[in-house]
């Protein structure tokens, strides 16, 4: 789960990051009051979307030569301006594609003197085992385009979970970062807060872009980009209230009510599996006969025909979608209770694509049996080669 930069400020803030002031506003009525409640002459007017890149983001309704989605203004007068600029428009920036997000929310920030802008983040490091943090001299930039064209300049530090972040830890940090002087002895209080703040509140991204050193020698956290792992909302209540579901797609919400496993993408054919590897499988054979998956869906094991019915009704609510393919190896899953769901779904909304389904497993005669017998123009499948063919082939007519 994402929070925006403002929640993800205020968390940090908790811990004891240094962060600017800011008040978040959802109107352009709102403004003016924000921008007095900080001390000024500078502001930094932040469009609120869940994707980076909103600096050099351009809105859809403003123009080519229009200012990005983060801007900075001189007077209270100038972040009103601003705000009414960019609320209710749609900001588009590498990490929304072309369709961009609609800004709802604004985070009016105290200025800041800039001297360096530094990059940090921490994640799991699945290669050790441990959480890590990456680091580098280089932000404010992608961090994609400095890992491929300066690789050496990203430091990634290892910290052991029964010792959490030791002096040594951050001198290695801090050397990285090529930090002196007040800046050092900011960085080590600072590393300590960001693992501790990580670890307890179970994120799975921590992002600091950019960590900046002012021009008086002091560390600051400019901007702050956290994910959490959805596994462990349980037991966060304070994290769950976070949520903006106006910035998640209305599919994976309806798939998460029904505890699916779904993530929409950019393809053209939809794909209902049970099983994660199976799921993989099957969007990359997909691929491999030039066909791109609309999504990735897996409705598990222990999956109902009221589940499967759910699932089956996301995916056909996709208007991308031409086609779809249902690969399903029953071990506790069983063959007909897909089948039923299926069935039961196809007469609610109807099928207007091309169906392939696979059914392999437990009750597989009688899952075909349901499926052979209910009069809709469904194409069966072998194995999965098959039905890979099959559906790309009935797709592209």
């Amino acid at each position: 789960m994402n929070i925006h930069e403002y929640q993800a400020k205020a968390l940090l803030k908790t811990y004891g990051a240094p962060v600017a002031d800011g008040v978040a506003i959802f109107s352009a009525d709102e403004a003016a009051a924000a921008a007095k409640q900080l001390p000024g002459p500078l502001y930094v007017v932040k469009s609120q979307i869940h994707a980076g890149g909103r600096g050099k983001g351009k809105f859809k309704e403003l123009g080519p030569d229009a200012k990005g989605g983060v801007r900075l203004a001189k007077s209270v007068d100038d972040v009103v301006a601003n705000a009414k600029d960019m609320l209710g428009n749609t900001l588009v920036t590498k990490q929304t594609g072309p369709a961009g997000k609609q800004v709802n929310r604004l985070y009016i920030e105290d200025g800041a003197d800039i001297d360096r802008e530094l990059y940090l983040s921490i994640l799991v490091d699945r290669s050790v085992g441990q959480v890590a943090f990456v680091v580098s001299t280089e932000g404010g930039m992608d961090i994609e385009t400095v890992a491929h064209d300066t690789p050496e300049k990203i430091i990634t530090v290892a910290i052991d979970p029964s010792t959490g972040v030791t002096d040594a830890n951050s001198a290695a940090l801090s050397d990285a970062l090529k930090l002196e002087g007040a800046a050092r002895e900011d960085a080590a209080k600072l590393f300590p807060i960001l693992y501790k703040a990580f670890v307890e509140k179970d994120m799975a991204l921590l992002e600091v872009n950019p960590l900046i050193v002012m021009t008086n020698g002091r560390l600051r956290v400019l901007d702050a980009k956290v994910s959490f792992d959805g596994n462990a909302l349980f037991r966060h209540e304070d994290v769950r209230a976070l949520r903006d579901t106006s910035e998640e797609d209305e599919k994976e919400i309806q798939a998460h009510e029904y505890d699916l496993a779904y993530v929409a993408l950019d393809g053209n054919i939809g794909c209902m599996v049970n099983g994660a590897g199976l799921a993989m499988a099957t969007m990359d054979i997909i691929k491999l006969y030039g066909a791109e998956p609309a999504n990735f869906l897996d409705v598990g094991g222990g999956a109902t025909k009221e589940k499967v019915t759910a699932a089956f009704k996301i995916i056909t609510a996709d208007p991308a979608v031409q086609g779809i393919l249902v690969n399903i190896f029953g071990g506790i899953m069983k063959c007909d209770v897909i089948a039923e769901g299926v069935l039961a779904a196809v007469k609610e909304v109807g099928l207007k694509v091309p169906l392939v389904v696979r059914l392999e497993g437990t009750n597989v005669e009688l899952g075909k049996k349901i499926i052979n017998e209910s009069g809709l123009n469904v194409i069966s499948a072998d194995d999965l080669d098959d039905a890979a063919q099959k559906i790309v082939k009935a797709v592209k007519g």
